[in-house]
C-alpha cells in the first residue's frame, strides 16, 4: 500500500500551494527591507518545505534559522505540553523575527515560542504560517500571514507528518481515520 492510498482526498493541489507561496512572499517582500534583514525561524520539522520554497520567492536579504518545538509526539492532537527540542543558533535581540509555521492549531505551541523569543528582545516577532486551524484555537495568536485555513481533520504532506510519515507528499491531504487511533 502506498502513502496516497490512506489519503481520503486532497485538499490542497501542489500548484495551489505554490501560488499562495508566491503571493504570501509577495506580501512579505513589501512589509520588509533590506535594511529589516530578517531573521525566519523555521519551526521543524512541519514546516522545512514551505520555508524551502517561500525563500526562493523572497527578495530582501534575510537569515534563516531553525526551531524544533513538539507539542504532538505520535499523536494527533496536541498534548497541551510543548517541549523546545532544538533552539535557535542565532542571537534575535534587535532583530525583526518572522516565525515561519507549518500549522496553526491550538496556537499552545506558537504562543509557547513567542514567549520564549520574546524573552530574547527582537525588534519585532511576526508570523506566517502555511495552514491555520481556527476552528481549534484555544490560544489567540497574531498570525500575519496565512497560506490557506482548513477544516478540523488530520492533514499531512508537503511537511506535514503522521508518526514522522507523509511528509513527502506534495499536496496537503486528509489521512483517513483508520490509519490512526487515538
Amino acid at each position: 500500500m502506498s502513502l496516497q492510498d490512506n489519503i481520503a482526498r486532497i485538499l490542497i493541489s501542489p500548484a495551489e500551494i505554490q501560488s499562495r507561496i508566491e503571493t504570501l512572499a509577495a506580501e512579505i517582500n513589501a512589509a520588509y527591507t533590506d535594511e529589516d534583514r530578517p531573521l525566519l525561524v523555521c519551526v521543524l520539522k512541519g514546516a522545512f518545505l514551505f520555508l524551502a520554497d517561500l525563500t526562493r520567492f523572497l527578495d530582501m536579504r534575510h537569515e534563516i534559522d531553525f526551531m524544533e518545538v513538539s507539542s504532538y509526539g505520535a499523536g494527533t492532537r496536541s498534548s497541551g505540553v510543548v517541549r523546545i527540542l532544538l533552539d535557535l543558533e542565532r542571537n534575535v535581540e534587535g532583530r525583526h523575527v518572522l516565525i515561519v509555521e507549518d500549522i496553526v492549531d491550538t496556537g499552545r505551541t506558537l504562543s509557547y515560542m513567542i514567549r520564549h523569543l520574546n524573552a530574547r528582545n527582537p525588534a519585532s516577532i511576526r508570523i506566517c504560517t502555511l495552514l491555520s486551524k481556527p476552528s481549534r484555537r484555544q490560544i489567540d495568536v497574531r498570525v500575519d500571514w496565512i497560506g490557506f485555513e482548513v477544516p478540523d481533520e488530520f492533514v499531512v504532506g508537503y511537511g506535514l507528518d503522521y508518526a514522522e510519515e507523509y511528509r513527502n507528499l506534495p499536496y496537503i491531504g486528509v489521512l483517513r481515520p483508520e490509519v490512526y487511533r487515538d
